[in-house]
């Protein structure tokens, strides 16, 4: 590797050709960035007395052995946006010269619209790409070369155009000096760092210098580690046959989601389904490919299972789906829990590939819809529902594929737990539905149930029919108890409801909203049927429609169709320590913080097991972190506790106590001790 400080434009003089990989991300400098370029260029110019301004780093990698002199292309890893940024002012610049009086178009010695081109934008005796000395990617090559050439501009949304517009801009109307600007042009300085292929390791510099300039996004950063230690034409082929139609998926709304998918593809990839930490999911990644190569699967198999995941992920979450069946219930999913879909992955790969039935896929998203959104009704934490998803492919079996996934999710205990009919209508009829985060779904779902033409629900809002400020009509109609009937039932589900009426129904009595134009009696709403046959609406009313309600709902979201002998036999599957996921307990253990401690019913109870097999798990998993911080009731090692490792004499007081944890005669502190629900809080939540 050779790094020396250079002048910015004697490095674009000598050099013939800067070509910007094929995996480099498209020119993304904004307004801003290009305010504070140009800012800087005229401050250095106007001051004599600053010989130089550093402005970053150029980092490319040189074809064959050749240095920044040779006919050969430099391939740019590190500094494009910077040198693309002053290409386009020097662009701009030479475009504006050429408007002026002739005696008037070189401010400066060398800078002229015919020697800033010739000089340090074209290469003037070649042809093709060869004639530029800058070259980039996709849809900006054919927008700078227009710039370059100083030609008509296509209709493009690359930044190329418009800030090259923006320079246009600067120069006509900033009131800066044209000397000024040649000035700061010619004070730019770069360290130029040229690499050698196969001597010098492009990925590491590229990380390494990272740390200035526009933040490269996770998508930049897997990308150019993926691709950019191949071959050319290996980049080539593989970027615009597998990367290129995948990275199409995540733009515009959809660009963030790219993280989300990465993560998700790691969580299913990890052996122990471990969930990265979003701000390391690069790290994660690079760890994932490593652990590949050191068995013998190359980058290319990488990448090409890396899409597939990408493809199956964007059926899921981006709307990409063509089946409509399906389609409706990824987007109730996608609504309702994102964590699922580590384990739709691996669902989605299966009936890629042949081994789910469609038809079983359609009970399995049934079964986690109705899982998740009872849950939701029923206030159950949802500290652990990451991992409970992450770890669910454990139990597939491909033999009884659906009916294996709905009997674990049946028989998870306790925190885990599906809510049974009894629990999920309690929770319907008495909670405050009005709070509920996905009401509007709710009531969108409840309402196009068994629907062909499905109603848009978006167009209206939520209604109460016995109103949120009850006047003197109000409380007559509700009796000499109305305080109290108001505030159990005001936000409840017999007395909510959809409306494109709400601001002319107000506070109106009951009679009134039945009765005037688009009243209830009038409403085509499913939801509303009945109301407008109805002469009050009190207490009873609010009840019996509730109750309705809450039946058609348990309908809809019903639990799985598992009976009870299947069921007890998958039960006693799950509770074989054999085949028990233990993955919970590793990350609880992993996440339990210094200075405290738990016991084995705690932890049992928090994992899904019993005292007895955790303590078993525990002596013999290697896997387990700090076993010594799980104690009896009483904050005391266990008689028969052992190490995973017959070899380790360590003394677990000992370690205890390192660890912050006080321990007075054999006993730890019990005010240090954790219990199974803040055990679960330590697991990330979603």
């Amino acid at each position: 590797m050779k790094a020396v400080d250079t002048n910015l434009l004697e490095l674009l003089k000598k050099s013939e050709s800067f070509v910007v990989p094929i995996y480099q991300r498209v020119y993304s400098w904004d307004e801003n960035e290009c305010e504070q370029l140009w800012s800087d260029i005229v401050r250095a110019g106007s001051r004599s007395q600053l010989v130089n301004h550093f402005t970053g780093s150029i980092v490319y990698i040189e074809r064959d052995e050749g240095t920044a002199t040779s006919r050969e292309p430099n391939l740019i890893i590190d500094g494009q946006q910077r040198v693309t940024t002053v290409t386009l002012l020097l662009a701009a610049l030479a475009s504006y010269l050429d408007e002026l009086p002739e005696d008037q178009r070189e401010p400066r010695t060398g800078f002229s619209p015919a020697k800033i081109r010739g000089l340090y934008l074209t290469n003037q005796y070649n042809s093709g790409d060869e004639y530029f000395k800058l070259i980039l990617t996709q849809r900006d090559r054919v927008a700078l070369k227009s710039v370059i050439q100083n030609s008509a501009l296509p209709e493009s949304d690359s930044r190329v155009i418009s800030n090259f517009r923006f320079f246009q801009d600067k120069l006509r109307t900033s009131g800066a000096t044209l000397s000024d600007v040649c000035s700061g042009l010619d004070k730019l300085v770069v360290v130029d760092v040229s690499l050698t292929r196969g001597r010098d390791d492009p990925q590491l510099v590229f990380e390494s210098m990272n740390a200035t300039g526009k933040k490269l996004s996770q998508a930049d950063l897997i990308r150019n580690f993926v691709l950019m230690d191949l071959e050319p034409a290996s980049q080539t082929r593989l970027y615009e046959q597998y990367w290129y139609p995948m990275e199409r998926f995540y733009q515009g709304d959809n660009e963030s989601r790219f993280d989300e998918f990465v993560r998700h593809y790691l969580t299913l990839k990890s052996p122990t389904h471990s969930i990265p930490r979003r701000d390391l999911m690069y790290e994660a990644f690079k760890d994932y490919a490593f652990e590949l190569e050191a068995k013998g699967i190359s980058r290319e198999e990488l990448v090409v299972d890396f899409s597939n995941y990408s493809s199956y992920f964007a059926a899921m979450a981006l709307g990409r789906e063509k089946d409509r069946e399906l389609l409706s219930r990824f987007t109730e999913i996608d609504l309702l829990a994102r964590v699922v879909h580590p384990f739709l992955l691996r669902a989605y790969s299966d009936y890629s590939d042949g081994r789910l039935r469609r038809s079983e896929f359609i009970v399995i998203l049934d079964a986690v819809i109705s899982y998740v959104f009872r849950r939701a009704i029923c206030s159950i934490p949802t500290n652990s529902l990451n991992k409970t998803f992450a770890t669910l492919e454990n139990v597939i079996d491909e033999s009884d594929y659906a009916k294996s996934v709905c009997a674990r999710l049946l028989t998870f205990p306790d925190y885990r737990r599906f809510p049974t009919d009894g629990e999920f209508k309690e929770a319907l009829v008495n909670v405050d539905l009005y709070s509920l985060k996905r009401k509007m779904y709710f009531f969108r779902k409840l309402e196009n149930d068994g629907r062909k033409e499905e109603v848009a629900t978006s167009e209206y809002t939520v209604e109460h029919i016995m109103p949120q400020n009850p006047n003197e009509a109000w409380q007559n109609a509700l009796g000499s108890d109305w305080k109290n009937v108001h505030e159990r039932f005001l936000h409840t589900l017999g007395n909510l409801t959809l409306t494109g009426y709400n601001p002319e129904y107000s506070d109106r009595p009951f009679c009134e909203k039945r009765d005037i134009e688009g009243g209830f009696r009038d409403s085509p709403l499913r939801l509303n049927a009945g109301i407008g046959q109805l002469d009050r609406w009190t207490e009873d009313e609010i009840i019996q429609r509730a109750d309705s309600l809450a039946d058609r709902s348990l309908k809809i979201w019903s639990r799985p169709d598992v009976n009870s002998e299947e069921l007890e036999s998958f039960r006693q599957q799950f509770a074989d320590s054999r085949n028990f996921d233990w993955s919970v307990a590793h990350s609880i253990l992993g996440a339990i913080p210094s200075g405290f401690w738990t016991n084995y019913d705690n932890l049992a109870e928090a994992v899904g097991t019993s005292a007895q097999p955790m303590a078993n798990h525990l002596a013999t998993c290697p896997k387990c972190f700090k076993p010594y911080r799980v104690l009896t009731f009483d904050g005391r090692v266990a008689a028969n506790f052992r190490w995973s490792d017959p070899s380790d004499k360590r003394d677990p007081i000992e370690l205890l106590r390192l660890d912050g944890v006080e321990v007075v005669d054999g006993h730890a502190d019990p005010e240090q001790k954790l219990g199974s629900e803040e055990l679960l809080e330590l697991l990330e939540e979603e």
